[in-house]
């Protein structure tokens, strides 16, 4: 008979742990550092490079709805194969084959957006909602602080290695390739697609017994089993879609525009890169802090409260100057953390609201959806330092889309099913 002691659950935390840190922390975190070398020969504007991002966040969010069908029907394991494939084949087409300006749009926007997108969130956050129920937040959190980890490691190794190759960015980007077969190999050893398949429940409970904690998860977690249809009918799920756009249109802009930015105001590129570094730790607190918090109190109250870190982290990063590095510091913590704890939220939220079954649908259309809203950070944060020649305003605009996100998710209530006599449901 299974127990908690020997739950796959927590293993395959580990196992996604990773492949989370090797599909998103080294294209991403990493390729916006190689990514400022290869802007040079290439001979690129700022729109054009934030316009790579744009595309890469695009892709990573657009084929959500692929994505979810390929859970569907292929499972978790062959989905995350297919997003190494992609990473891999989008940095051997920038190794060997960039040249120009839109072969950095296609092999960084598409190729490697769309990897990401396969590879990490959505088959990701649905093993998660599988396996776990009471602890959700936390496995989610846990999990998602891999992307973290990568960043720190990534993007001043990167730097360094740039800096030791002569700046030879094809190098770089077959280091990066390497690592996207790594996480194939992860993917097909470890990845398990639901605690049935090996005689387990979730949680790694051998029965439903009642208690303070699975009374606290019933009260955080419908009990009802949602279609996708019936999701998107609800008030709630519109709320969560502002509020998904909240969380990530401040993080698209600032992945692409830190660096830069900081160097704008005359730091040094190595500092830019432990900034970027400090940018993915503080994400790990905030996704601990967020994921802690989902399980202890109202999603829309979590998630809200991680908002604010933007807020505090926009207006510090105003002020940066050459000669206040460690202001600097803390706005890259900052958003670092308001990003870590908001998308924590944002993924155990619809999990919480939608159940299991309609989740990997119902979460993959709100990434559709944000992605639609928020794949132009980059290349409007690129317009708006050629119009004005200054990071200020774009900052500006993040803090309002923030206060818009605060109020929808104010609105962003349990949403609640009444069953009625021939069967069917009504949905608030």
């Amino acid at each position: 008979m299974r127990n908690e002691q020997n739950f796959y659950g927590w293993k395959l935390c580990g196992a996604l742990w990773f492949l989370y840190l090797l599909n998103m922390g080294f294209p991403l975190y990493g390729g916006a550092v190689i990514n400022t070398y290869m802007m040079k020969e290439l001979a690129m504007d700022r729109t054009t490079f934030g316009l790579g991002f744009t595309l890469l966040n695009f892709f990573i969010g657009v084929p959500s709805m692929l994505i979810a069908g390929s859970i569907g029907k292929w499972g978790i394991k062959t989905t995350f194969g297919i997003g190494s494939a992609f990473i891999c084949l989008g940095t051997l087409w920038m190794s060997f084959i960039a040249s120009q300006p839109w072969h950095y749009l296609i092999g960084f926007g598409v190729l490697i957006g769309t990897g990401i997108g396969f590879g990490t969130i959505v088959p990701l956050s649905t093993a998660v909602i599988r396996w776990f129920k009471k602890y959700r937040g936390r496995a989610m959190a846990v999990t998602m602080t891999a992307s973290g980890f990568a960043g720190f490691i990534g993007a001043p190794l990167m730097n360094k290695i740039l800096a030791g190759n002569g700046g030879d960015w094809r190098q770089a980007w077959l280091i990066v390739a390497g690592i996207a077969v790594a996480a194939g190999v992860i993917a097909y050893l470890f990845v398990k697609e639901r605690p049935e398949d090996l005689g387990q429940r979730v949680d790694g409970e051998l029965e439903e017994t009642p208690s303070i904690q699975n009374t606290t998860s019933s009260a955080l977690s419908t009990k009802y089993a949602w279609t996708p249809a019936e999701a998107y009918k609800t008030k709630s799920f519109w709320m969560v879609v502002v509020g998904s756009i909240a969380c990530q249109f401040p993080f698209m802009f600032f992945t692409a525009h830190w660096i830069l930015h900081l160097r704008g105001v005359g730091i040094n590129p190595a500092d830019a890169a432990m900034a970027m570094g400090l940018f993915t730790m503080g994400g790990i607190a905030g996704r601990l802090i967020g994921g802690w918090l989902m399980d202890k109190m109202a999603a829309r109250f979590a998630f809200m409260l991680g908002i604010v870190c933007y807020f505090v982290g926009s207006f510090l990063a105003i002020s940066v100057t050459a000669s206040t590095l460690l202001l600097a510091y803390i706005a890259a913590i900052l958003y670092g953390a308001g990003f870590g704890w908001t998308f924590v939220c944002l993924n155990t939220m619809v999990g919480n609201f939608y159940g299991p079954a309609a989740f990997p649908k119902v979460n993959g259309t709100v990434l559709l959806l944000s992605a639609i809203a928020c794949s132009p950070a980059g290349i409007v944060g690129g317009k708006i330092f050629d119009a004005f020649k200054s990071y200020t305003p774009a900052f500006q605009l993040n803090v309002a889309i923030c206060v818009v996100g605060i109020i929808a998710l104010f609105f962003a209530t349990m949403p609640q099913a009444k069953i009625i006599n021939n069967g069917h449901s009504l949905k608030s």
